[in-house]
């Protein structure tokens, strides 16, 4: 294939198709070929080798400490390597990374929320890549928008063209999280990076493929991409998608988009907002117009590197913790437990969600606020899953949790509509979440415990320790051990936070 069918094939329009592939609990694993080797770079490895080692030696040098996340292109090698390189350019090559995740808004089909692909490992002329199978499996669990749709990865450009810049900057081994983002929605990007937010440290590298403009002038892509440019760099959300609209209506010839990643973009920058160490920086910029032999100046297409920065060089996202007192009236309670009874039997029938009237709900429970949903049978445990932080009110995250724990913990069953009757709820609204340095600061019984080490997380309920008689030391040992995975003196090292729950249920 000549040089030029690349650069056609590096813009290629979304198609619209159906997703067959979805399969949370893959039995058996099945590496992911790559798909355009041969197309976009080299099938050979060593003109690949020969090919990348050259951008490198002409990229950008490196001029960012505490590198969070790089944002780089994604087309044919001929176009944007040399930008690519640059970005990647700007990583730390001697460090351990726990994860990377590679992300990109799909090119060939649309599907809700994002994909990540934990089938299996990825695989390049350059070698094999491990996949953080266990983490994706996590990542399932936690986020509904969040799916092992593994056939919408098979022909996709946008995270593969990534994978050999990486194999030849780090020294080190490394496994990588691939995420495929299919939705167009706004909310659901702000969704998938609560879901992402805690990986964002020091301990994690975040890749976001994007190119830029498509098809316009040479002229007219300058000054676009320079003002989607500004709004990356503002690091505002609001900024981008304003941008981005104007930049749409604006009437430029042949522009048939400004950012074709803007919903992997988009991600990220909810993922920072709000975080004052956080810095994003433009390290270069050219478009295919800039490419000897094969750049038309009449249809092109825009290629940025950017990275993203932390002052602190240990930066860690952790939820927000927050002074107010929080209270829930009786009508509260009974409104909550209302709407976890009612999802879970319309969609144990239906498999849809119900309808929800919010008008005579209080200020309280339309607040955003973590809870957990419990189910009981007979006295047993049947089901229990909830989530910490969320930008959701509190009824939806009731209702959320309610589906999840009677159909995705997977300890149990799915609940079925004959045990329906027999299935008692208990939900507990969680308070903010505070950081402590001692447990001598934590209040067992009183308190829950929430851990989080690396990209391990677990906790107990406040509950808990009156259910089984543990003392301090038993509860923060088990939850390490049984919750968080990281050994019974895993809590040690971990960071260490506590919470208290308003606990109501219906047997109550």
């Amino acid at each position: 294939m000549n040089l030029l069918n690349i650069h056609i094939m590096s813009m290629i329009f979304l198609l619209t198709t159906s997703c067959s592939g979805q399969d949370n609990t893959v039995e058996k694993l099945m590496n992911r070929k790559a798909a355009v080797s041969g197309k976009f770079y080299p099938s050979d490895s060593a003109q690949l080798h020969e090919m990348i080692t050259k951008f490198y030696s002409k990229a950008i040098p490196k001029s960012s400490k505490n590198v969070l996340a790089i944002i780089a292109p994604h087309a044919g090698y001929v176009f944007s390597g040399q930008v690519a390189a640059s970005a990647f350019n700007q990583i730390d090559e001697n460090k351990k990374y726990e994860n990377i995740f590679i992300i990109g808004s799909s090119h060939t089909t649309t599907f809700s929320g994002a994909s990540v692909y934990n089938a299996g490992n990825w695989e390049t002329p350059l070698g094999h890549v491990p996949v953080n199978i266990e983490l994706g499996k996590k990542l399932i669990t936690e986020c509904s928008q969040i799916h092992a749709y593994s056939d919408v990865h098979q022909f996709e450009h946008c995270l593969e063209v990534q994978v050999p810049f990486l194999q030849m900057k780090l020294k080190n081994s490394f496994r990588i999280v691939p995420i495929l983002i299919g939705t167009q929605s706004n909310d659901d990007c702000l969704k998938l990076a609560e879901a992402l937010r805690p990986y964002l440290n020091a301990s994690n590298l975040f890749v976001f493929s994007t190119d830029m403009s498509h098809y316009p002038l040479y002229d007219d892509a300058v000054v676009v991409d320079n003002l989607t440019a500004q709004a990356i760099l503002s690091g505002s959300p609001q900024q981008l998608t304003d941008v981005l609209y104007k930049n749409s209506k604006s009437k430029i010839r042949n522009l048939s988009t400004s950012l074709c990643g803007w919903t992997s973009v988009l991600t990220l920058l909810h993922m920072t907002s709000g975080e004052e160490d956080i810095k994003y920086h433009e390290i270069q910029y050219q478009n295919s117009g800039d490419i000897p032999v094969y750049g038309d100046k009449q249809k092109v297409v825009g290629y940025g590197a950017f990275a993203v920065t932390s002052k602190n060089a240990n930066f860690c996202t952790t939820p927000a913790f927050e002074e107010e007192a929080f209270m829930l009236t009786e009508n509260d309670k009974k409104s909550l437990l209302t709407v976890a009874r009612k999802t879970i039997e319309e969609y144990l029938k239906t498999g849809k969600e119900i309808k929800v009237d919010t008008k005579d709900f209080s200020e309280h429970i339309v607040l955003p606020c973590g809870a957990f949903v419990t189910l009981q049978k007979s006295g047993k445990l049947r089901g229990c899953i909830g989530k910490f932080v969320t930008s959701d009110p509190l009824w939806k995250v009731v209702q959320q949790m309610a589906i999840a724990s009677s159909t995705l913990d997977s300890r149990f069953s799915k609940v079925t509509i004959a045990e329906i009757d027999k299935i008692e709820i208990e939900i507990s609204v969680l308070t903010p979440l505070k950081k402590i340095k001692s447990i001598d600061e934590f209040e067992l019984g009183k308190q829950g415990i929430y851990i989080i080490y690396k990209d391990h997380t677990g906790t107990f309920l406040p509950q808990v320790a009156k259910e089984t008689n543990w003392t301090k030391e038993e509860f923060l040992g088990h939850c390490a051990r049984d919750k968080a995975g990281i050994g019974w003196d895993g809590w040690k090292d971990a960071d260490l936070f506590t919470y208290e729950a308003i606990v109501f249920g219906e047997k109550k």
